[in-house]
């Protein structure tokens, strides 16, 4: 007896990183998003530069990028948990500066809350440097009113700075 192959999803990840080279380590998160098993990159957003929120250290640079993948949302997860590590990922305290971070922002329709995971990420429309990138690849996600709820929160675009195309075979 054969097994079913899962069903696509179409997900949204946030990236973020503020320590190191933050801009090269956002490229290369979202190439390796590409990577994963099952997954398309559809679109990354382009890459912007924001002042840490409700974090400390320098700048970060964040993007977002829509995902076709055939993990369920728990594997997605231990995936990118895997890629923060890879990237050296450490957690002294809450909202640390970080190498690398990546969320899980929506996951298709699914509606989670478990202690591991909840989505749609429960901060997300509180987040400027999160719906503006998340509006720029998926405009029919955030409202207009949304966007200018967090008008206060600067999100700087960087001049040139879009990660590579797509790679349109799911590994």
């Amino acid at each position: 007896m054969t097994q079913a192959t899962p069903a696509e999803v179409l997900a949204y990840v946030a990236l973020g990183a503020n320590l190191g080279d933050a801009q090269a380590t956002v490229l290369q998160a979202v190439n390796a998003l590409a990577q994963l098993p099952g997954t398309r990159l559809l679109r990354a957003s382009s890459l912007y530069r924001t002042a840490p929120f409700e974090a400390s250290g320098p700048d970060f640079i964040n993007a977002v990028a829509a995902i076709s993948t055939r993990l369920s949302a728990p594997e997605l997860l231990l995936n990118l948990q895997q890629l923060e590590h890879d990237q050296g990922r450490q957690r002294p305290f809450k909202n640390a500066p970080r190498t690398l971070d990546l969320d899980i922002l929506l996951y298709g329709n699914a509606v989670i809350n478990s202690p591991d995971l909840q989505v749609p990420h429960p901060r997300m429309l509180q987040r400027a440097f999160v719906l503006v990138p998340l509006a720029e690849i998926a405009p029919e996600r955030v409202s207009d009113a949304q966007l200018a709820a967090l008008a206060l929160q600067t999100v700087q675009p960087l001049p040139d700075a879009k990660p590579l195309s797509p790679a349109s075979k799911a590994r």
